[in-house]
């Protein structure tokens, strides 16, 4: 039985939609100018004032994966995952090979993915991969960081991923003093900061928030089948206050990056993000055996991924060779793979999108693709 990977582009979690109809990258394989951002109000936005709304992939710690973190790799994910934005993730202070220990291979991984990213027109989230307020050390590295990338509109600056034990007061003072760093080298860039309790207590930051400087924007974490309403209700809370979100990590399965996928979960947390224009990343590019590594240790390090190496819980859209429907309508989530019986295909078993007991809004397909008559693609 022919698999049903082999009809669709996989694509892990990712939509890839823009908000106003705006597009920052076209995705194509050429280096584009991209508009610089900016944060207005609670919405990011380009420089002519629309509503932007990124969506893309996050690597796994570096000191675990570089394998991945190179420009093959970065041009798999914007050329045939569709991602807008990457996010390379420094591992500050785990394990033998983090950059506390090593600090110039850390920095030759997250330049090597930054400077493919800049290369393949995609903007970059440069983030201090860490759970522990180290400040000399993050002042060092992101002066670094923004003195190298001056001026350039793609990257982004994350400052601190998930603070766990640290108090908002402590992350706040933490937060202000590296901000201060990159705001001398670099005046424009967005800067994304974190908030306790892995980025889940952002309710703490809307209501004593940072002053004095532009273009800053507050990460919130999520796994969907660990967080539900009651989180969305206090980014609910923080948007009414006007504090602008970055959702720079999420998944769809347990907290602990293993265990099962709730696919109705991660549902609502697309359509709230679709509602409120806010830009999310997806944990994560690695190949480790859990949940939420994108891979399997089989996968290529350099992108052209197969369905072999891909794994349960993305979602499904419309490739390019069908000879009937346009690219990139969404399908649904792979919530099963299985090895058919000759043990040489794999069948996949999708939950759709659409709830059929509940149906509100019908798309209604207008336009079939353009293809000559002696095409030969498949359906």
């Amino acid at each position: 039985m022919k698999s049903i990977w082999k009809v669709m582009w996989v694509v892990c979690c990712l939509s890839m939609t823009v908000g106003c109809g705006t597009n920052p990258s076209k995705n194509e394989h050429v280096k584009e100018a991209l508009p610089a951002l900016v944060v207005n109000g609670t919405q990011l936005m380009n420089a002519e004032g629309d509503t932007v709304v990124l969506e893309g992939v996050s690597y796994g710690w570096h000191q675990f994966w570089p394998r991945f973190y190179n420009a093959s790799s970065v041009a798999y994910l914007v050329n045939e995952w569709g991602a807008q934005v990457l996010r390379a993730s420094m591992g500050v202070d785990l394990d033998s090979a983090c950059y506390v220990d090593k600090p110039e291979f850390g920095i030759e991984c997250v330049t090597k993915v930054v400077d493919a990213a800049i290369e393949n027109g995609v903007y970059v989230i440069i983030d201090w991969h860490s759970h522990n307020l180290r400040q000399e050390e993050a002042k060092e590295f992101f002066a670094q960081m923004a003195t190298r990338y001056k001026g350039i509109p793609n990257v982004i600056y994350e400052i601190f991923n998930e603070p766990v034990e640290d108090s908002w007061e402590q992350v706040k003072a933490y937060s202000v003093e590296v901000i201060r760093t990159i705001r001398a080298i670099e005046p424009d860039a967005v800067i994304l900061v974190g908030c306790p309790h892995w980025d889940q207590d952002i309710h703490l930051a809307a209501d004593d928030p940072i002053v004095g400087y532009n273009n800053i924007m507050y990460t919130l974490h999520f796994y969907a089948n660990t967080h539900g309403q009651w989180l969305r209700d206090r980014a609910d809370y923080a948007l009414g206050k006007g504090l602008p979100i970055f959702v720079s990590e999420c998944a769809g399965m347990e907290a602990s990056g293993d265990g099962p996928i709730s696919p109705e979960e991660w549902r609502n947390w697309l359509d709230w993000m679709q509602r409120h224009s806010i830009s999310w990343v997806a944990w994560s590019l690695s190949d480790k055996d859990e949940t939420c590594s994108m891979l399997y240790p089989s996968a290529s390090s350099e992108g052209n991924w197969k369905d072999a190496d891909m794994k349960e819980g993305e979602e499904l859209i419309t490739s390019h060779i069908s000879s009937k429907y346009l690219e990139g309508i969404k399908i649904g989530t792979v919530s099963k793979i299985s090895t058919d019986s000759s043990n040489l295909t794999k069948s996949a078993k999708v939950t759709p999108f659409v709830d059929f007991q509940h149906i509100e809004d019908v798309l209604v397909i207008t336009q079939l693709k353009e293809v000559p008559a002696d095409s030969d693609s498949a359906d």
